[in-house]
């Protein structure tokens, strides 16, 4: 089994199409094709279903492409490495974050590691929490910044950055728009607007509200956080948030309450890494700018 070869599978099963996997790897379609057989006869099984319109993975090809990602994420860092040794710090750092986290800034953050180490190729990705920590584990991603509530996933370490407190934001015609404090029991009978269940701060609400055995109606899921202040500030529903979300210019009109429960929901900031493999030299670099008490 060739390293170039679990590339070239990797290609197939993320585009789920032989031509468009043979364009990203700047190859000829029957050279893909000829690889991906030489493959399947290598592990004496079939990797992917084809049709005329798109290849799908067997179970088979679902096991491999787990490996598949921790293999070449290994073979990069064992490059990484070498390369560290004679004083260069080379190779690919690929970052996911949730959006509008607030307590990390990560432009000025990225392009920093970007002037200091150009000889790094940086990708960021953003999603939620949850689709960020399972990139981790399979490794698909090399750094997450994340907002999860409880312990870490499998698989994944969280090393902490900050603590926010959740609020509540309300259009300023609401009926809670007249108070500076919210407990649970004021929020029972009303309409939510919140992020999916992808989201840390999601999981931060479904989490208390389960603990208090109470049900809400989330009216409307949303994915970005500007969307979010947008339906609140047309009064379609309440929406309990990070606080950096009320310190966004779009959040300016909206009524902010504090939300008082006992141990109330804390959101919690972390940089999530894989946990069975010891970071890369660029990784770790990335720690250290991120978390300068990171050693």
């Amino acid at each position: 089994m060739e390293l170039r070869h679990l590339e070239y599978f990797v290609a197939v099963a993320e585009e789920r199409h032989f031509t468009r996997a043979a364009e990203r790897m700047r190859m000829a379609q029957s050279g893909l094709s000829a690889a991906i057989r030489s493959l399947e006869r290598d592990l004496d099984a079939e990797l992917f279903v084809r049709s005329t319109r798109r290849v799908e993975l067997t179970d088979a090809g679902r096991a491999l492409l787990v490996e598949a990602h921790r293999t070449l994420a290994s073979a990069m860092a064992a490059r990484d490495a070498v390369a560290a040794v004679r004083g260069l710090l080379r190779g690919s750092l690929t970052v996911g974050s949730e959006q509008c986290l607030g307590v990390i800034d990560l432009p000025p953050l990225l392009a920093s590691f970007r002037r200091a180490h150009p000889g790094v190729e940086i990708r960021l990705r953003y999603a939620g929490s949850g689709q960020i920590t399972e990139q981790i584990r399979q490794g698909r991603l090399n750094v997450g910044f994340v907002a999860l509530p409880g312990p870490p996933p499998d698989g994944v370490r969280l090393l902490p950055l900050a603590a926010e407190k959740m609020v509540l934001l309300c259009h300023p015609g609401h009926r809670l728009a007249q108070r500076d404090n919210v407990d649970l029991e004021a929020l029972l009978d009303e309409d939510f607007v919140d992020f999916s269940t992808d989201w840390g701060a999601r999981r931060v609400n479904d989490q208390m509200f389960a603990r208090a055995e109470a049900e809400r109606q989330i009216s409307v899921e949303v994915n970005d956080v500007h969307t979010l202040l947008d339906f609140v500030h047309q009064g379609l529903g309440v929406a309990l948030v990070p606080a950096p979300v009320t310190r966004k210019p779009h959040a300016k009109g909206l009524h902010v309450a504090a939300f008082a429960v006992e141990n109330g929901p804390s959101w919690q900031v972390s940089v999530a890494v894989a946990a069975a493999t010891p970071p890369g030299p660029a990784t770790k670099e990335l720690l250290r700018m991120a978390l300068p008490h990171h050693r």
